[in-house]
Formats: C-alpha cells, structure tokens, sequence
C-alpha cells in the first residue's frame, strides 16, 4: 500500500473547475499586479482571520521581515524565537541587521517555552516571534503577559497554522502583527509563493503596504527603502477559490490526527499534546521516536512517505555556528533527533492512517530497544 506524504493532485482535481475559471477570469482581465483579486482576497481573509488589516506579500518569510522593518526593529536590536522552527523565523530577524536570541520549546506542545523566554531575555530585546508550529497554538497568554510587562512587540509566525484558535480566536490576531504562508504545501495554499500579514492597526498596514512596494507613498514617490514583495492576481485568485474550503479541510485533519492518535497509544510513539481551549489544524502530525531514523527507513521500505521537521534546530545551523557557538535549548535538540512528520492530507483515506500505525507496531514488534535494525 502506497502511502505520500502529502498529496496536492487530489486538492486539485476537487477544485478543478472553480480554480482553472479562476484563472481565466485574471488572464482575461490583463491585470496580474495589485487588483481586484488582491483587494478581494484581504477582505475575505480579514474577515476569516478577525482583523482589521491584511496585506499581502509574497511569502511568509516576507510576512515577518516586512513586519519587523514596519516596527522598526534593526542592527543593535535582538528578538527572541524559538529555536525549534523553520529557519525562516530566525533568518527574517537577521535580514533587518538584528539578532536573533534562540528560546527553548516546550515538552508539551513543541511551541516556544515562556520560561526559556525570560533566560533569553535582554536590554537589547525589542520582540518575541511566537510560532504556531506544525499548525498546534502557542499558550499565548502568558507571552502576551510577558511582553506587556516588558514593553515587547509580540509577532505571530502563523506560517503553519491558518484557521487555528486559541481562547476563542484566530491565531494570527493576538500579536502586533502575524504573518501567513501560502506555500503550496500549507493548509491554504497558492500554486507558487504567497504570503500574508494581519494587524488591527490601518497606520501600521499602511507602512506595511508601503514597504512592500518600494517604500512607496505615491506613484514615483518614494520616502524609504522598501522591496518588492505583492502577491500576484492569479495567485490571489486561486487562494480565493480555496478559502471557503478551509474549515472543511482543517476539521477532516482533526479527525485524521485523532485517528492516528487512538492508533498509536501504547507504542512509543509521543505527539504535541495541545493547549487548553486551542484548536489545532494539524499542518503536520508529527510524532516523536526514540528510534526515529531506524522508523523512518523502514516505513519507506513499506512504501509510506515521511518527513522530519526538522533535523537541525535553529541555533545549530551552520549560519549561527559563530554567533550563537555554544547556546543549549536541550528540548529542540531532542525533538530535532526524535519528530517524525506521518502522512497528513484531507484526501488521506482511514484506512491508510490504520496501515501506518500497523506498520510502526510491527516496527516495534520486530525491533525492540535493544534488537538492532538492519535496512533491507
């Protein structure tokens, strides 16, 4: 039985026509840059999300270093992010001539831990990036507390978890700004790059705006030194199509993970435990395996895909291996040697979320601790 990691063919041929006629409507129009698809699609994402503001751009890392530049965060300046995430999260901090400062990530959730926060806490600190990692709500509250008692901005990476909620609310609506990737891989997304920024401040979006297109004010007229970072009419487009889809898709990943949850208990297998009152949207489900590499090769050997998210934590990388050599977050290291991210896609069938689990028992089974394993 194959099984793919994921699998955007069959998102594709659900929406076929809505998505092609999409197309045809922005080809049609001759207008591919800063139109009605664009205007229309931050509305409707505004209205999703519980904001006042969207902007779009062209990336999720985009989303975060246009929102630290809007606040105007740069050299002399540090931000703390968890040291377990995409390295995106860190490089966007370093793109703005800041620092990065790495926090250490809860055993619960996997999300960045208040407490490592407070360690790497500074005089230098302006920010903390939280993120919702693999689509699992951070435990805002207490960050929020945090950076009140601090005079700190609080930024949502949200990359991965657009129609998450945390307390009743989007995630994406809690901090200063968030920020949302449209990848073609995440739960929303484009079929080329795409990203998105949300605040309740018209001041802020409009500098957000203006620094995404040059620094422009006028037509001509520019007051500082900008990017080009918009989302293009087709891609707007087609994220259109998707969105009222959404819901439907993030609760039928609910019932995939909870299935595989039920699978799984009593094998060795662990997986974030989710915040009270939060919902997740499962971007990945990801469970932990002492023997991780070993489980990891021998689902291949029964043709189920996996990924590991992510092998190498943030502070290890070889980019910081100067200006962070040194720096311990035991907890990111020991998820980066043990997470394993399992098949997880709304067109996954039930009965395949059944075959994986069955085959990491019979992993198991076969390969106790203390047997070794031997790939085919």
């Amino acid at each position: 039985m194959i099984v793919p990691q994921l699998d955007l063919g069959s998102e594709y041929e659900q929406l076929r026509a809505e998505i092609d006629a999409a197309v045809q409507r922005v080809l049609a129009s001759g207008n591919f840059i800063d139109g009605a698809e664009n205007d229309a699609l931050e509305r409707e994402l505004a209205a999703y999300i519980g904001v006042a503001e969207v902007v779009c751009v062209n990336s999720g890392t985009d989303a975060l270093l246009l929102s630290l530049k809007a606040l105007g965060i740069g050299a002399g300046d540090e931000v703390i992010v968890p040291g377990f995430t995409f390295f995106a999260t860190a490089e966007a901090v370093c793109l703005t001539g800041a620092q990065p400062r790495f926090a250490d990530c809860s055993a619960q959730h996997y999300n960045i831990d208040v407490d490592s926060v407070r360690q790497a806490l500074t005089p230098q600190t302006k920010a903390i990036i939280a993120v919702h990692l693999f689509g699992e709500p951070v435990d805002l509250a207490p960050l929020q507390q945090f950076c009140e008692s601090h005079g700190l901005w609080l930024i949502e990476d949200a990359a991965q978890a657009i129609g998450a909620q945390y307390c009743g609310r989007s995630v994406g609506s809690f901090g200063v700004t968030g920020a949302f990737s449209f990848y073609p891989t995440k739960n929303l997304g484009a079929y080329g790059d795409g990203g998105a920024i949300t605040c309740n401040d018209p001041a802020l979006a409009r500098r957000l705006r203006s620094l995404g297109n040059h620094g422009r004010q006028n037509r001509y007229q520019h007051t500082e030194i900008g990017c080009n970072s918009r989302l293009d009419e087709i891609q707007a487009a087609i994220l259109r199509v998707k969105l009222p889809y959404l819901d439907q898709w993030n609760a039928r990943r609910r019932q995939l993970a909870a299935l595989y949850q039920e699978a799984l208990r009593g094998t060795a297998c662990g997986w974030p435990v989710a915040i009270k009152g939060s919902i997740s949207v499962y971007h990945q489900f990801v469970i932990t395996h002492p023997r991780r590499n070993e489980l990891q090769i021998f689902l291949a050997e029964c043709d189920i895909a996996t990924a590991v998210f992510y092998p190498i934590p943030c502070h290890l990388q070889p980019a910081f291996s100067v200006s962070h050599a040194g720096v311990s977050l035991p907890l990111a290291e020991c998820l980066a040697d043990q997470v394993l991210a399992l098949p997880i896609f709304p067109a996954l069938p039930e009965e395949k979320v059944a075959h994986i689990a069955k085959m990491i028992r019979v992993f198991e089974q076969r390969f106790p601790i203390d047997v070794e394993y031997s790939p085919v």
